[in-house]
């Protein structure tokens, strides 16, 4: 019997609608995705899939059937999550396999990027995002992307997968909301001064520190380091 079927047998013995929970239960323990009370979106959710399995009985679970490039679905998931956001996106979404590498690869990234979208759009500052996607050429451009939009990326290939799957989850850890980006160059007016001794200053409402510059100044500066609610940017002036 090989690990992947051991899964299967655990699932049934305790009590596991699928397979799918160990790697839902794997992805967090390595990422640290899942906290109580968190809000999560489950792209590509089933009745016998694996986001049944973790949400406790008393849980508030709304479900949205629909077509994720279609907008009113994205505005329906909108309604559902509310102006406070989401803590987490998870998308165990896949294509149907034709058994050509090439278009399920290209598939999978399509909705990969389907999810990423979700992603940028409903998770609060902070939030995190998990998404299955088909090892191939392409997935380390996408993989850069989600790098672009969170304050880091790591692919993470769980023990649960089927030995016949090409399946790896790339995760997402604290989505950047920032009005700006690493590398950006712009001038800004030093408000205050922080506990550290650097200058503070606020772009769009987002704070950046910067060394070196008193409250007062107006100094040009290129950001260097961002958080999900702040950053830091060097004087370049």
């Amino acid at each position: 019997m090989t690990d992947r079927d051991d899964y299967y047998n655990r699932a049934k013995q305790e009590g596991y609608r699928a397979r799918s929970a160990y790697k839902l239960k794997q992805l967090d323990e390595a990422a640290g995705l899942l906290s109580r009370g968190d809000t999560v979106v489950d792209l590509g959710a089933a009745p016998d899939r694996q986001s049944i399995d973790p949400i406790e009985t008393d849980a508030r679970v709304d479900t949205v059937r629909g077509d994720l490039t279609d907008e009113d679905t994205l505005a329906a998931i909108r309604g559902v999550v509310g102006e406070r956001g989401a803590d987490l996106v998870i998308s165990d979404m896949a294509p149907n396999v034709s058994g050509t590498y090439e278009l399920d690869h290209a598939r999978s990234v399509h909705l990969a990027r389907r999810a990423l979208a979700v992603a940028e759009d409903v998770l609060t500052a902070g939030g995190d995002l998990a998404v299955k996607v088909f090892q191939g050429p392409d997935i380390d451009d996408f993989r850069d992307d989600v790098e672009d939009a969170f304050e880091y990326a790591r692919t993470i290939s769980p023990d649960a997968s089927r030995d016949s799957s090409s399946e790896v989850y790339v995760v997402g850890k604290g989505r950047l909301t920032a009005p700006v980006r690493v590398g950006d160059r712009l001038e800004v007016d030093v408000e205050d001064e922080g506990s550290e001794g650097d200058g503070v200053a606020t772009v769009e409402g987002f704070t950046l520190f910067v060394p070196d510059a008193e409250a007062g100044e107006t100094v040009s500066v290129e950001v260097t380091d961002l958080k999900p609610r702040y950053g830091f940017a060097e004087r370049i002036d």
